[in-house]
């Protein structure tokens, strides 16, 4: 392993401990890297989510040595149970080499805390609370070789050195903005809100989506381009959210978490959905989709998993992709590190947007097609009032919203899906 210069300087700086983060440092550090990992909060803490895995992130658990056993306080799922129109559709996970046929459930606090947990052990060193601020730049070429933080409670001012600096800071990822990389407007974006239920269905081995979130405010009814969440968390609770894209008039103008509790309210009684039984408070987050976020990589700076808008635009998936992200930009960064010159590192990181478009930009292009159309309620309600009734159609769709095909090889379903990845524009 390399031998850090002093305490506040290494290899790599990587800004923010969730999954983007801890995997890129695990990734690192387990190469032998000198990784300083930055995180503004304090484990355990709190994050949004639908706390729901699917197969492909739970590939990249297994890839990282977690300890994913029932034992260890993981839930199993088999696969998605999808609600519309009256229609209860019940479809596992696909059989393929690439991927289990099993998802997880996990909340948020705990599993983002394991995650921070591997990297150390991989040789990662993490501060907590450490609040990142503006980055460090040389005058002459601009490139980014460090940052400045407050450390701590007594929010002590620090400097942080490395020639290479990963923005894993979330959706609002100060450091991208403060290095002058701006939301692109012409991506999809999400918001998602959820909260927590005392239930009996905790223990549920399948993740349920509801096809159907109406607006029933005016005259007339809104089905709304998204859908809502219900997933066991095996103990005692059921998170219940629920995703939505701006593609729809209503995007700006309504109160999500009215929409959430009025949702709840419609829920059987029995299922405990109701305020009394709400274990928290309702919270929401945005999800950037589509690399609404480029370069991924300018001037010593790679951005990955929501930094860099890299969340999934078919189902909302992010945990997957910023995990996937972090194990490319981890691998990139240290092919950069092993060469001998300035111009040579330069040539091995400018690699990185690239793998990133050979691997989501035809699929992610899809995405923001798939995104247009359910944001018109005509095609949204056609869409789900036809799709329900055809089994085999719908086992297609599963495997193209979760993003789960063999990349050789496979059934016929998957070399589509593949086949139009591939042919799709990969901006």
């Amino acid at each position: 392993m390399t031998e850090p210069l002093s305490e506040h300087h290494a290899d790599v700086i990587v800004v923010g401990a969730g999954p983007a983060g801890s995997t890129t440092a695990y990734y690192l550090a387990k190469a032998g890297l000198d990784v300083l990992l930055l995180e503004k909060t304090a484990f355990p803490r709190e994050k949004v989510c639908g706390d729901g895995l699917t197969p492909r992130a739970t590939k990249q658990l297994v890839a990282m040595g977690i300890d994913i056993s029932e034992e260890a306080g993981w839930l199993r799922n088999k696969g998605l149970r999808i609600i519309s129109g009256g229609v209860r559709l019940q479809l596992d996970w696909p059989e393929l080499a690439t991927f289990p046929d099993y998802g997880l459930v996990r909340k948020r606090d705990d599993f983002d805390d394991q995650l921070a947990q591997q990297a150390q052990k991989a040789g990662s060193r993490l501060y907590e609370r450490c609040n990142v601020g503006a980055p460090i730049t040389d005058d002459r070429t601009g490139r980014i070789t460090g940052v400045e933080a407050k450390l701590g409670e007594e929010k002590t001012p620090v400097t942080f050195h490395a020639p290479l600096v990963v923005a894993a800071d979330g959706n609002s990822t100060r450091l991208s903005l403060a290095m002058g990389l701006h939301r692109r407007e012409d991506r999809p974006m999400g918001v998602a809100v959820r909260t927590y239920f005392t239930s009996p269905r905790h223990e549920d081995d399948y993740l349920e989506s509801w096809l159907e979130l109406w607006d029933r405010r005016g005259p007339v009814d809104r089905l709304l381009p998204g859908y809502g969440w219900i997933f066991g968390m095996g103990d005692g609770t059921s998170n219940v959210g629920l995703g939505v894209l701006n593609t729809s008039s209503s995007f700006k103008e309504l109160d999500w978490r009215e929409v959430l509790k009025a949702w709840c309210a419609s829920m059987p009684e029995e299922w405990g959905y109701t305020d009394e039984n709400m274990t928290g408070p309702v919270r929401g987050a945005a999800l950037p989709m589509a690399f609404n976020r480029q370069p991924h990589y300018t001037r010593g700076l790679l951005l990955v998993g929501d930094a860099g808008g890299l969340v999934n635009p078919f189902n909302g998936e992010g945990i997957a992709y910023a995990m996937e992200s972090g194990q490319i930009a981890a691998d990139v960064i240290v092919q950069a590190h092993a060469r001998s010159t300035d111009a040579q590192r330069e040539l091995a990181l400018q690699r990185y947007p690239k793998v990133l478009k050979d691997t989501y930009g035809g699929y992610y292009n899809l995405g923001r097609a798939f995104v247009k159309l359910i944001g018109n309620p005509k095609i949204m309600r056609l869409a789900t009032e036809r799709g329900l009734t055809h089994p085999v159609l719908m086992r297609f769709t599963l495997k193209m919203l979760a993003n789960l095909t063999d990349p050789t090889g496979g059934d016929a379903m998957d070399r589509i899906i593949n086949g139009l990845s591939k042919v799709a524009p990969r901006a």
